[in-house]
């Protein structure tokens, strides 16, 4: 799953993202509120942690803006604010979440895991599945039928992706953006190469025909009823 951090105060954000990842998890990141807000529209991202008080725009100004844009992704406010109105006022922004500086890691992590689970369900460790197919994100493990995939961590990542967001059609430039990143030097065709990896794992198991084309458009996951 890949996270976006937006904060100013590097030492934190070094600390968030090597955490982060250390979890497991893709960690991008901003340091300002105008560069988190770009990042953020990309629509690739499963959670955004976001600080209030930064340069270019406020977190508040860019949770608003998100908002506003019809984008539900889940936001987890950090604040060095404790007093009640600023908790209410973060939250009818349209914040899921609210952590108070300094935090814990390990409380940042359970109320990472909560607000995932609520976004997408799935079991306490981790397991996104969608019919036949199955990954679990600590482990980092694909399964059809209940039987282990040998995933490359991409093939991984574009699995999860694709379950996550079930019979919803994404574009070659999510795809692309979400499993290899937007600063990626990656071509343009590597997303239809490595659906073919995909695809050509997933097909002793008649799994690869879940997989359906968008002509023009991207892909979309969807089991075919047999």
């Amino acid at each position: 799953m890949r996270i976006l951090v937006v904060e100013d105060d590097r030492p934190l954000l070094d600390a968030v993202v090597t955490v982060l990842k250390e979890e497991a998890y893709h960690a991008d990141w901003a340091d300002d509120g105008a560069e988190g807000l770009y990042k953020a529209q990309q629509g690739i991202y499963d959670l955004i942690i976001l600080d209030i008080m930064l340069p270019a725009m406020s977190g508040l100004e860019v949770l608003a803006e998100l908002r506003a844009q019809g984008m539900g992704t889940p936001i987890l406010l950090l604040t060095a604010r404790d007093g009640v109105e600023d908790r209410v006022r973060g939250l009818d922004s349209g914040a899921d979440d609210y952590l108070v500086k300094p935090f814990a890691m390990p409380e940042l992590l359970a109320r990472i895991r909560v607000l995932l689970r609520r976004q997408y369900g799935g079991s306490s460790d981790g397991e996104i599945a969608y019919g036949p197919l199955a990954v679990k994100r600590q482990s980092m493990e694909g399964y059809a039928n209940g039987e282990p995939l040998k995933l490359t961590l991409k093939e991984f990542d574009l699995l999860e992706y694709l379950l996550l967001n079930r019979e919803q059609i994404l574009t070659k430039e999510q795809l692309q953006d979400r499993v290899w990143g937007i600063d990626s030097d990656a071509g343009p065709g590597v997303v239809d190469v490595y659906v073919h990896y995909l695809r050509k794992k997933l097909s002793p198991f008649g799994c690869d025909r879940h997989i359906h084309t968008i002509r023009g458009v991207g892909y979309m996951m969807k089991v075919r009823s047999s």
